[in-house]
């Protein structure tokens, strides 16, 4: 995403749509009630009827009433009714912004919450780094891509088992098919890293095997306790890969999520659950609010996100950190497990 203008504190930012992760991110920071301005389609009559309108392109402002971002379709849509426009756009109709690559918009608010311009700034600012994740064993290998809401499992390799036993040998034919597919990935998105997991020795063996001098200097090697794509979750987690990740907004949310877990496990500093998070939120306890895009999402289809949008307005202002976890990855769905909202405190409180 590019900030082509932006006043934060007179309410306006301009920006310029650049990847389909920045939709997801937009989606995070445009709320029900913001003015968002830009060039967009809609269908004007020529004539006395509807057969006679015409699709041209127009200069409009919206009040938005409703966001909805699709992640199977990489679609945010924005809707809302007309506020300004041409003469033949009639002021009060309602119009929808379908927001894509290469699209223009202003966006006005009332106020800018820090985590709201946190959002923003981290789609503009951040270089995302292209990284392939590849898990495998014996028999299996998973290869993914990287992306700021999650990954992408590009696809799923099967081998020939030489024979049985959890000691067997590799058939050198299935690593030829692993590097095959490592070199194929490398060239066609020019990966910076490349995280190689596996069970027990593999990972090593293969590096061993592996000729491209260029491929072995972005390779990380991770532990995992399996071959399947849930240990790609689980390389997120690792402590190899976190350098390499730091940059990734997948590995700072997982890694907010089981300290989430953790201290939850022992009773400590951690509430989940609408309403044990409210009661948190109003003693100003709260130092980390973690709120899944799904419960957003959902509540915004329901129309019932006032509550949980004071509630984040609230936490903002009492210096909490706002966190929005993508669902896509493993501390996501834990996340989603705990009602999709939870916090780290500052202090205990007494329930």
């Amino acid at each position: 995403m590019k900030i082509i203008s932006s006043n934060f504190s007179k309410g306006g930012a301009k920006v310029r749509i650049e990847t389909l992760d920045d939709l997801w991110y937009l989606s995070q920071v445009i709320d029900s009630g913001d003015v968002v301005k830009g060039k967009t389609f809609r269908k004007i009559k020529v004539g006395s009827t509807e057969k006679e309108a015409v699709r041209k392109p127009v200069f409009i402002s919206i009040k938005v009433a409703k966001v909805e971002f699709s992640k199977t379709t990489s679609r945010l849509r924005i809707l809302g009714t007309i506020l300004e426009g041409p003469e033949d756009v009639q002021k009060g109709s309602h119009h929808t912004f379908n927001v894509e690559e290469g699209t223009v918009i202003t966006i006005l608010k009332e106020e800018w919450l820090d985590y709201q311009i946190k959002r923003l700034k981290e789609a503009a600012e951040r270089k995302l780094l292209k990284i392939l994740v590849c898990v495998f064993d014996r028999e299996d290998a998973f290869f993914a891509l990287m992306k700021r809401s999650g990954y992408e499992l590009l696809t799923h390799i099967h081998g020939e088992v030489a024979k049985k036993g959890a000691d067997a040998p590799v058939k050198s034919t299935f690593y030829s098919e692993i590097i095959k597919q490592l070199e194929e990935y490398g060239k066609r998105y020019k990966l910076d890293k490349i995280i190689l997991a596996s069970p027990a020795f593999w990972k090593e063996e293969l590096f061993k095997v592996l000729q491209s001098q260029e491929l072995k200097s972005k390779i990380i090697q991770a532990a995992c306790s399996s071959a399947d794509e849930s240990a790609i979750s689980e390389v997120l987690k690792r402590g190899e890969v976190q350098k390499a990740l730091k940059q990734e907004q997948v590995s700072e949310e997982m890694v907010l999520v089981e300290k989430v877990l953790s201290e939850i496990s022992k009773q400590g500093l951690a509430a989940y659950g609408l309403d044990e998070v409210e009661q948190a939120v109003t003693a100003g306890a709260v130092q980390d609010l973690l709120v899944t895009d799904a419960l957003i999402m959902r509540l915004r289809e329901e129309e019932k996100f006032e509550r949980l949008e004071k509630l984040m307005r609230r936490a903002d202002k009492s210096r909490a950190k706002v966190h929005i976890i993508s669902t896509d990855h493993s501390g996501g769905k834990k996340l989603g497990g705990l009602g999709g909202i939870a916090a780290l405190l500052r202090f205990k409180l007494s329930y």
